[in-house]
Parts: structure tokens; sequence; C-alpha cells
């Protein structure tokens, strides 16, 4: 069995190569993002194995079933970046990764409170710079805070549990409850109510079109002034320029991104010796107020691992006919 994992790090490589010992497949690792151009390099290859930034549209899809795919195996739990019904058309079988470790991206997610909160990006470069003052550094305590969680699936479901381990008053918003969250004394409200009463907002939903830009010039007016703002889902769950306009009001307090809507010509390369193309992205580093790390919440040992035995794991069950992560429209 041949597999081209495309977008792959050197991290992937490892992760991969320890879970393939088990499975011993032909895994042929491609640096290269996959789009129209490079699908050409997935030729003679049975799998194809993609990140969430490669191109998996229409075109893509025919040029990689022309080459003799059959399986399109996304390391992500999300699927929003492939046209699933030119999948089916094409009679392409898509398999996903629905869990890896949602403790990855929670965690992610407080760490991005903690730091802008107690301003430590801050604080580490002045003392970097002999500058011992405080002033400006000051933060709040997060024990009685009010906490909005919208997306409480596995994710969402961690991250309440840590916030109500500070002490916080946590409200969510999900169309399927989770009575366990409420027995654990988190609430489920409606939109406009948590928008208004929330401290802190942090996104945990998958992009869909009724999500899309969920945070926008509206939803961020109905927001308490000076709240935080957290996304560790899916960048286009936020208009962007919409963020920059709060900011510079003071109507957002703090913002935390992970993602970005136009992360994919970016993320996950070294660009530092290139001038920052994306004005949006440029405006928004300007604010010391904003932390924005490179979609890195998923990045820890356990979850590489998990994505890994659980892809290939999915691959074998499709080979032999086995039950497995199927995504179907």
């Amino acid at each position: 069995m041949r597999i081209a994992l495309y977008s792959s790090k050197p991290y992937d490589r490892d992760s991969f190569s320890r879970a393939n010992a088990r499975h011993d497949y032909d895994l042929h690792c491609l640096e290269v993002r996959l789009d129209a151009e490079t699908a050409a390099l997935a030729a003679g290859h049975e799998v194809v194995c993609a990140f969430v930034n490669d191109t998996l549209s229409a075109a893509v899809l025919e040029r990689l079933a022309a080459g003799g795919t059959r399986l399109i195996a996304l390391r992500s739990a999300g699927y929003n970046h492939i046209d699933l019904d030119a999948a089916q058309r094409l009679g392409l079988v898509v398999v996903r990764v629905p869990a890896y470790s949602p403790h990855a991206v929670a965690e992610h997610a407080v760490g991005l409170i903690l730091a802008l909160n107690r301003r430590i990006h801050r604080a580490f470069n002045r003392t970097r710079e002999g500058d011992f003052s405080l002033h400006g550094l000051t933060g709040f305590d997060l024990h009685g805070k009010t906490v909005g969680v919208i997306g409480c699936g596995q994710i969402g479901a961690v991250f309440t549990r840590i916030m109500l381990g500070f002490g916080c008053r946590v409200l969510l918003v999900d169309p399927q409850r989770n009575p366990q969250m409420e027995t654990l004394g988190a609430r489920y409200v409606e939109l406009d109510t948590l928008l208004e009463q929330s401290d802190i907002l942090s996104l945990h939903c998958p992009l869909t079109p009724a999500t899309r830009h969920l945070i926008n010039q509206p939803n961020l007016a109905r927001m308490k002034r000076g709240a935080m703002l957290i996304n560790t889902g899916r960048g286009a769950l936020i208009d962007t320029p919409a963020l920059i306009a709060a900011l510079k009001s003071g109507q957002l307090g703090y913002l935390g991104l992970d993602v970005y809507e136009e992360e994919a010509e970016l993320f996950f390369e070294d660009r530092s010796d290139l001038p920052l193309q994306d004005d949006v992205l440029a405006r928004l580093l300007t604010f010391p107020n904003v932390i924005v790390t490179a979609h890195q919440a998923f990045l820890t040992e356990e979850a590489l691992t998990a994505i890994a035995e659980t892809t290939l794991g999915n691959i074998a069950a499709w080979q032999t006919g086995s039950p497995c992560n199927t995504v179907t429209r």
C-alpha cells in the first residue's frame, strides 16, 4: 500500500514512522502542500494523507482519482477543506481522525488565557532587556470570572472542566447538550446571553456554513467591553477585519488566536526572512494585547501519536473492509 503524506514536517515523519512499524506501509513523506499542481506527485498512490491546510477541491480530487488514489485519509478532525460531493462522485472514500488529544487543544487555549491575562509575553521581553518594572502588567483573578464556551464537544468539554477548576462560572452554547457538563456546574444558555455575560469567550465549535464568521461586528459589539476572545478552532469562525476595529476601540480587551482565516499560505513554514504580505495579520500583530500562535494547539507528543495511529488504523480498516472513521455528506 503506497501512501502519499502531504504537508509532512519532521514531527509528522517521526510519529508516522513509529506508528507504521505495525503496518509496514510504503510511506512517501512530501513537505509540499497538496494543491492542483502538487497533486501529480500522488500518482500511483492508493492513499493520500492530507492536513488541514491542504487543498481538496473538486479539481484536486479529480487529479488524485485519475492518478489511482482511492482513499483520502485526513489527519485532522475537521473536514471543511474537502469537497465531499466531489469525493462521492469520484468514488473516493474519506476518513478522518475524530479525536486525538482534546487535552492538547484545550490546554493551549488555557495557556493563551493565562499569557494574555498576566501579560507573560510582554514580561518575558522586558526582563530579557533588563527592564524589571511591573507597570502595565496588572492582570485579573480568573476565579469568579464568567467564561463562555461555544462548542462543547470533546475539546470544549475538557476546556470547561479546566475552567471550572479555576473557580470560573462557565456558560455553554451547543445545539447538543452534554448532561455531564451541567452536573459539574456549567450552564447552557442562548448565544446572546453568553456574549453579554462572558469575561472570556473561547471557540471550540466546528466550521460550518452556520458558524462561518460567527464572531462578527454585531456579535463583538454584544460582548462585554474589554472581554477576552480565544480561538483554537478554525480561523473562519471569526471575521478577522472586524477584530481590528474592536481592538482599536477597546471593545475587545484581549485576543488569543491559534488559527487564522488566511493561514494556509503562512502557517507551518519559516517565513522570518520575508516581508509579511498579509496586511490584516500584520495589523493584528501590532497590538500588545494580542497573541497569535501558528496552529500549534494540537502539537503534543500524545496528540501526534494518536493522529498517526488513528490515521494508519483507518487505512488498515478500509483495506480490510472493516468499519473506520468515514466522512460522509
